[in-house]
């Protein structure tokens, strides 16, 4: 029954794990598979999205992306996504395969649910969920996913007496997980790695698949094919949010915040992209992502930071007739301060 139905891969992880860089790579090297893709784009702008339908990839055409921006995809299943499913599988050229990036804000649980689904379920199955870690991250103790150590701070902190909604999202994605990419291995050393992984396997009672990776680069045939059936197993990896709040409410997102910002041309890149390590350190920024004009390029330059960390790279050059403009997505902690990111930002263009 499994092999007549369509498999689909949730593909999740926090927010700059290297999801999208992922994916791209999968569609570079997918060997004519036809691949369609749901993206659950977190704030106003949809930059995965726009990257995606620029890698000009045959077995992916822009009609085979769907994004959806109205909210976080966990929290919005019945109306977005079951809607979605129903009319991406009413289609005659139907997908060879269905890969699904959820937003770094996601629980897979809920989505993997819906699975269940009547009408969904004859169809489809979830080949896996594979959770993109961003090692680097783990590593600097970006998210204390060590319990053991976190018990040990609550003794000395009275400020640590409960758990940070940010580790729980991080374990309830690993939890999910089929196939776990420890992304960005090339940022730290071999011990370190290690420690992240030996760390993460610490506390899941499953024993996924770990895959070490450098910018998203994993084969294929790793990533798809895995044929676990994830629907029928979902209900015994119950999220924090499902053992905790079994009453039904959708989880909070309030501590995350994001904006769009629109700025003018830049008229120096390397300068724009120095300066924004140091706007990112001083207001914590999380995530921004989005293209930019740079002056006297004819191509759209993507910018992409997670925390300081930050890649650029011109992509394709301007369409004739669209508008040349700087559009960044900034994600950050409730209480971040954007009118002084945006002044900070447009700052930067001169």
């Amino acid at each position: 029954m499994i092999g007549s139905k369509i498999p689909a891969t949730v593909i999740t992880g926090f927010l700059g794990a290297g999801k999208t860089t992922l994916i791209r790579h999968m569609l570079a090297n997918a060997n004519g598979k036809r691949i369609a893709l749901i993206i659950n784009e977190f704030g106003d702008l949809g930059v995965d999205g726009d990257v995606l339908k620029g890698c000009g990839e045959e077995v992916c055409s822009a009609d085979d992306i769907v994004e959806l921006t109205n909210g976080c995809i966990c929290c919005t299943v019945a109306d977005d996504f079951i809607p979605t499913m129903e009319k991406l599988l009413a289609r005659k050229d139907r997908p060879d395969h269905i890969v699904i990036e959820t937003s770094g804000l996601a629980l897979p649980q809920p989505l993997v649910a819906a699975f269940n689904w009547p009408g969904i379920k004859t169809q489809v199955t979830v080949d896996g969920v594979v959770t993109v870690v961003d090692s680097a991250a783990v590593a600097a103790g970006r998210f204390a996913d060590d319990h053991d150590k976190l018990n040990a701070q609550r003794l000395a902190d009275e400020g640590l007496d409960h758990e940070s909604p940010l580790e729980e999202l991080f374990e309830d994605q690993l939890t999910a997980a089929d196939l776990i990419i420890l992304n960005k291995a090339d940022l730290i050393s071999a011990g370190e790695l290690e420690g992240v992984r030996a760390g993460i396997a610490g506390h899941l009672t499953r024993k996924p698949i770990f895959v070490e990776a450098r910018q998203g680069e994993v084969a294929p045939e790793v990533l798809l094919g895995l044929g676990i059936g994830t629907e029928d197993d979902i209900a015994n990896r119950k999220s924090h949010h499902e053992l905790h709040h079994a009453d039904g409410h959708e989880h909070d997102h309030d501590e995350f915040e994001s904006f769009v910002v629109s700025l003018g041309p830049i008229n120096d890149a390397a300068a724009f992209t120095e300066g924004l390590k140091a706007l990112i350190t001083t207001h914590d920024i999380l995530r921004l992502k989005g293209f930019a004009d740079a002056s006297g390029k004819p191509m759209r330059m993507v910018v992409q930071a997670v925390g300081n960390r930050i890649d650029s790279h011109f992509d394709r050059p301007w369409d004739a007739g669209e508008a040349r403009e700087t559009r960044l997505v900034v994600i950050g902690l409730h209480g971040i301060d954007a009118t002084a990111i945006r002044a900070g930002l447009t700052a930067l263009t001169g």
